[in-house]
């Protein structure tokens, strides 16, 4: 099975190695019929410290890096 890709917005950096990517989806409500936007937060490894507050970042499935970590920075290299 493919590893999943997600994009999002850096969030926090304060940790080393660590960046916090926020994700945002929108979906329809199933009564109301209306757009709702839904984030969720995940704890990437960043190896190089390269990504800042503010940076769009995508991110990638991985093997378990530390308690909360389970996604791994994808390098703009090889994004394509």
């Amino acid at each position: 099975m493919p590893k999943r890709i997600l994009e999002g917005v850096v969030v926090s950096d304060k940790g080393d190695k660590t960046v916090v990517v926020k994700v945002e989806r929108t979906l329809l409500h199933p009564v109301l019929k209306k757009t709702v936007r839904l984030s969720k937060k995940y704890h990437a490894h960043d190896e190089g410290n390269a990504l800042k507050i503010g940076d769009v970042a995508r991110i990638v499935e991985c093997a378990p890096k530390s308690k909360l970590k389970r996604w791994e920075v994808l390098s703009p290299a090889s994004a394509s």
